[in-house]
């Protein structure tokens, strides 16, 4: 997707601040982070939303999750615990059309969320 940020972030056409990449998922820093520790963890496949997972993104959609655990570990954030949140839609909050999951972390975060 010519036209998509985080295709183009994948590419280095757009810069990011990376803290994690394997073959199949990339995890830069949110530029207007909600908490201390937010990153934001994408597959290198342009996958729209999380309703738009097929049977065959299965792995892909398992690695990103592997990503974000070793994500919290490396900023220990894994001790008091962190957020892992998907926005699946506009009216959900998605801003840009290609599956990121939000790592969160570093605060208390509130239940239920805004």
């Amino acid at each position: 997707m010519d036209n998509c940020l985080f295709c183009r972030i994948i590419k280095g056409e757009v810069p990011s601040k990376k803290v994690y990449e394997d073959g199949d998922v990339l995890a830069f820093e949110d530029i207007n982070p909600q908490a201390p520790v937010h990153i934001l963890i994408i597959p290198k496949k342009h996958i729209e939303s999380v309703s738009g997972i097929k049977e065959e993104d299965a792995a892909a959609a398992g690695r990103l999750l592997i990503a974000a655990g070793k994500i919290a570990a490396d900023r220990a954030a894994d001790k008091a615990g962190y957020r892992v949140v998907f926005n699946t839609g506009a009216d959900a909050g998605q801003a840009v059309f290609h599956i990121h999951a939000h790592l969160l972390a570093g605060r208390k975060m509130a239940w239920p969320p805004g």
